[in-house]
C-alpha cells in the first residue's frame, strides 16, 4: 500500500514565471502610485516661479531648481515656530507615553485599578465636549500640555506593551533584585535591552501620532504662535490662506521677493513628511516583531 504524498499548501508553492511577472507588475504599479505624487510635491517645492507658471501648477518635468521656498519658510516665520513646536511636543509626548511602562508592568503600584481605567477607554470614549471641559478646568487652554496630556496613554499600545512585558521571565528581575539592583537599573539594564522591538514600534506609533495630530490644536490652542506644523499645514495648504512673511519686513518688498505660493505650500508638505519618512528605516528591523506582539494565534 502506497503512502499518499503530502501536498504543500497553495501559498507555499513556488510561483511560476507568469505569477512572478504579475506580482512584480502589481508591486511596481503600487510603488509608482505612492512615489509619483511625492515626486511631484518635492519637485514643485524646488521649482522657481517660471517653471510653475509654465506648468500651470504642479511641476512634473524639472526646469531648474531653487531652494527659495525652504529658505523663506525657515527664515524665522510661523513655519519655523511650528516645526519647533511639533518637535518639542513629539519628543516630550513620546517620552511621557513610553513612561506608561509602569502601568504595563505586572505588580506595579495600583496596577490593576489603573489598568482597568485605561482599558475602559476601549469601550467608552470621553467625547469632545467633556474632554474640552476637562482641559479647560485644568487651565490647559493655550498650553502646550494640552497637545500632550489628553493623548498621553493609548489603551491599545498599553496592551501591546503589557503582553510583551508579561512574557519576560519574572526570575530575571528577581535575580537582579537579589543582586542589589534597583528598579531603575532593572528597567535600563535588563528590561529595555530585551524590549527593543516593542519599544521601537510603540514609540514610532506615539511619535507619528503626536507629529500628525492637529485636532487637539484646533480645540485647545487659540494663539497661532503655538500652532504645531500640522495645523499650519491645514491652514495654509488645505484652506489656501496666505503664509505670513518670515524674514522680510517690508510688505511691498516681500510681495515681489517671496517664492510662488504653490512652492511654499508644497515645501510645507515636504517638511511635514520628511521626519516621518526618516524614522521608519531605523525601526524597520524591529517593526514586524513588534507589531505581532500580543497577537492571537489561530
Amino acid at each position: 500500500m502506497t503512502t499518499p504524498t503530502r501536498q504543500r499548501p497553495v501559498w507555499a508553492e513556488t510561483p511560476s514565471l507568469p505569477e512572478r511577472a504579475v506580482k512584480a507588475a502589481v508591486l511596481a504599479a503600487i510603488a509608482l502610485a505612492v512615489l509619483f505624487p511625492l515626486y511631484v510635491v518635492v519637485l514643485t517645492s524646488l521649482s522657481p516661479a517660471a517653471a510653475i507658471n509654465d506648468a500651470g501648477g504642479l511641476v512634473v518635468i524639472p526646469r531648474g531648481l531653487s531652494l527659495a521656498a525652504y529658505a523663506e519658510l525657515f527664515a524665522g516665520g510661523v513655519v519655523t515656530r511650528a516645526v519647533a513646536v511639533s518637535i518639542g511636543v513629539t519628543a516630550v509626548g513620546t517620552a511621557i507615553s513610553l513612561a506608561a511602562y509602569g502601568l504595563a508592568r505586572p505588580g506595579s503600584l495600583l496596577h490593576r485599578p489603573l489598568l482597568f481605567l485605561v482599558l475602559l477607554t476601549f469601550l467608552f470614549g470621553p467625547g469632545m465636549i467633556p474632554s474640552y471641559l476637562m482641559v479647560s478646568s485644568l487651565g490647559l487652554i493655550d498650553s502646550y500640555w494640552a497637545l500632550v496630556l489628553p493623548t498621553a496613554v493609548n489603551a491599545f499600545n498599553l496592551v501591546v506593551m503589557r503582553a510583551f512585558f508579561m512574557n519576560i521571565p519574572r526570575e530575571v528581575s528577581d535575580s537582579a533584585r537579589v543582586d542589589g539592583a534597583s528598579e531603575w537599573k532593572i528597567l535600563t539594564r535588563l528590561v529595555l535591552p530585551m524590549s527593543k522591538g516593542v519599544v521601537a514600534v510603540v514609540g514610532l506609533f506615539y511619535a507619528v501620532g503626536y507629529w500628525n495630530a492637529f485636532f487637539n490644536a484646533i480645540l485647545y490652542i487659540n494663539d497661532n504662535a503655538k500652532w504645531p506644523l500640522q495645523l499650519v499645514l491645514r491652514q495654509y495648504v488645505q484652506q489656501g490662506q496666505n503664509i505670513s512673511v518670515g524674514a522680510l519686513a517690508d510688505a511691498s518688498q516681500a510681495a515681489s521677493a517671496l517664492p510662488p505660493s504653490l512652492a511654499l505650500q508644497m515645501a510645507i508638505v515636504v517638511i511635514a513628511l520628511v521626519p516621518v519618512l526618516a524614522m521608519y528605516p531605523f525601526v524597520q528591523r524591529h517593526f514586524t516583531k513588534g507589531v505581532i506582539i500580543g497577537a492571537v494565534k489561530g
